[in-house]
């Protein structure tokens, strides 16, 4: 059989699973894991099946999510006569566009063998087990190919977002222990981690503003918050207000307004109970993997597994913030010169990019909320930056954009760290001259990550 045999055999065999849901492809992922941890078989299983029915709930949830707001946007829309020529149609296409690049199981293999060679020269203590999540780093090899035509800087590209991410997801892991009690787990993917050393930043410029650094909301911290606090840091209230204000503004009836106010409710009282239960399966799974891989490698003691977002959900303060940055987005949207995208699809995906950042902050909502405005700004200029591109990858995998004249993605397409990586390996100079501050960023990062590990 010869190579290209052997590696069209492999890609085929790659589409074919991860053609599958992400909720069927993750738990047979994790039983492999808990197989190779020599878990008790009936343990594993149960954990595999607690994780897959987690993630279904949450896909579940936020389907629902999304159809109780979509009619209230439109009449927004309507109503105001605003004009978003741009679709927001979630991550699912990107991950689409993604899977059909002929490249993304080379990206897959470079990306495993980057972290093995980062982990055997100490220069990492991350295993970047996230599989379903490694499509972020194909996204942008398929983007930069596209743009130049040369495969070596779209492998190049998607190697050096997976270094920039394993890294990241490694110093999310001190956070993830002070923050959830989970030792040994960072969180992944780009999307999320990507934005630790804009949080870290962030926290001490909060911390030097005299009145802000003062202002706490915490709604995760038990007996931290009385009174009218206690009641507003319980998600199911803040889907009241936000349902309430969607129905205000889209101009609702009474019957219309108290159903969309208790359906939203309904979907913040669902997801800590969906991320509880991804929570349970692959905690036990990780935390065996864990031990098997520092029993047979005592060099990587202390080793942290990345996991996706899902583990998270059962933070208040992270459900707080995604929830209330929900509006907040919209708001934005209707003012911000330069966009022409209103958030729809990904809209409720801002409860798991935020998620990094408001542990980062402490839990602490105010400065969450805060620190989220300028990144749904960025979101919405990138993603009506990139809509043309996101379009024509589209149309050139036979995927049908549903009439729409062009498509983005709210969060996933207006990822700011993916874009500058688009124009930089273009040769664009403005690109170029943002590195210096990402690298003092990363520097800052990675001195705090430093002082963490240290107790400090």
């Amino acid at each position: 059989m010869g190579m290209q045999t052997i590696i069209a055999s492999f890609a085929s065999g790659l589409s074919g699973f991860f053609a599958f849901k992400a909720y069927v492809i993750l738990p047979v992922f994790m039983l492999i894991l808990a197989f190779a941890s020599r878990m008790k078989p009936i343990d594993a299983f149960l954990a595999a099946l607690k994780t897959g029915a987690g993630f279904a709930g949450i896909f579940i949830v936020f389907n629902f999510f999304v159809s109780q707001i979509s009619p209230a946007i439109q009449a927004i829309i309507t109503a105001r006569h605003l004009d978003f020529p741009v679709v927001d149609v979630g991550w699912p296409p990107l991950a689409a566009i993604t899977w059909s690049w002929g490249l993304t199981p080379l990206v897959i293999l470079l990306t495993a063998a980057l972290n093995a060679v980062l982990l055997a020269l100490r220069l990492t203590k991350t295993l970047y087990i996230d599989l379903w999540n490694y499509w972020h780093f194909a996204l942008i090899g398929a983007l930069v190919q596209a743009a130049t035509g040369n495969l070596a800087l779209a492998l190049a590209s998607s190697s050096l977002i997976a270094l920039y991410t394993i890294k990241t997801t490694e110093w999310s892991a001190p956070y993830v222990a002070r923050e959830q009690g989970l030792a040994g787990i960072a969180i992944s993917p780009i999307s999320v981690s990507g934005f630790l050393p804009y949080a870290v930043i962030v926290d001490r410029l909060f911390d030097a503003i005299p009145g802000l650094n003062r202002l706490v909301w915490n709604p995760s911290e038990s007996g931290g918050n009385k009174g009218a606090l206690r009641l507003f840091g319980e998600p199911m209230v803040i889907g009241v207000l936000v349902g309430l204000f969607l129905s205000l503004l889209a101009g609702y009836g009474v019957r219309m307004t108290c159903e969309t106010m208790v359906n939203i409710a309904a979907v913040m009282f669902l997801l800590p109970r969906c991320g509880g239960l991804i929570g349970e399966g692959m905690g036990e799974i990780a935390l065996a993997f864990k031990a098997l891989v520092e029993r047979k490698v005592p060099s990587l003691k202390g080793l942290s597994i990345a996991m996706d977002t899902g583990i998270l959900m059962t933070n208040r303060s992270v459900i707080a913030t995604g929830l209330i940055l929900i509006p907040v987005s919209l708001v934005i949207a209707f003012v911000l010169p330069g966009n022409r995208v209103l958030p729809l699809g990904d809209l409720p995906n801002l409860i798991s990019i935020m998620s990094v950042t408001v542990l980062v902050l402490r839990g602490n909502v105010i400065r969450a909320v805060l620190a989220g405005i300028p990144i749904v700004a960025t979101f919405l200029l990138v993603a009506s930056r990139m809509a043309p591109v996101f379009t024509a990858l589209a149309a050139n995998t036979g995927m049908s954009t549903g009439g729409a004249s062009e498509i983005t993605a709210f969060t996933d397409g207006g990822n700011q760290i993916r874009f500058l990586l688009y124009w930089l390996f273009q040769g664009n100079l403005i690109a170029f001259a943002v590195i210096p501050v990402a690298l003092a960023m990363l520097f800052y990062a990675w001195r705090r990550h430093r002082r963490m590990l240290a107790g400090k």
